[in-house]
């Protein structure tokens, strides 16, 4: 479905795709389709509840740009970022123990932002103000058990 996003000014287009997975196989597959979708350069912005299915999709994503063993992706909470060869390098980003943009700002984020691999940014809406206008907005909300609603957003246009 297509709608607009104000930003104040002139609209922005948006591709928005609503889904509700029902395991987390389903939710790695999401994460896969949109992968073949991705260029390098490319941003993921991941936001959601913990356990809410965003490591889940970063693996699908990992699978998708050919990384190798892709279920070996997993959440680099404790060393903030982590780094995947494949047929496009990936960047993996999150945020989660990271409270204020100071923290934030001294990991030089914007070279794994503005980088010729794809980027995928757990708990992005921690630097909403960083991010490019231009990314991929994926947003998990848990509806009971593996159950997931994923709400897409392209606004790579």
């Amino acid at each position: 479905m297509c709608g607009y996003v104000g930003t104040g000014h002139c609209p922005v287009p948006t591709d928005t795709i609503k889904m509700i997975t029902n395991s987390a196989e389903e939710t790695m597959l999401a994460g896969e389709k949109l992968a073949k979708k991705l260029k390098p350069g490319d941003v993921v912005a991941l936001s959601g509840d913990l356990g809410s299915g965003k490591t889940t999709f970063t693996k699908g994503i990992g699978k998708g740009l050919g990384v190798k063993e892709p279920r070996r992706i997993n959440s680099p909470t404790f060393v903030l970022i982590r780094e995947y060869d494949g047929r496009i390098p990936l960047y993996h980003l999150d945020l989660y123990r990271l409270d204020n943009i100071m923290e934030i700002e001294n990991l030089a984020i914007e070279e794994y932002i503005y980088s010729d691999r794809v980027t995928v940014i757990e708990w992005a809406e921690k630097i909403k103000c960083i991010l490019p206008e231009k990314r991929v907005t994926v947003k998990f909300k848990i509806k009971d058990g593996d159950k997931r609603e994923v709400l897409i957003e392209d606004l790579r246009h």
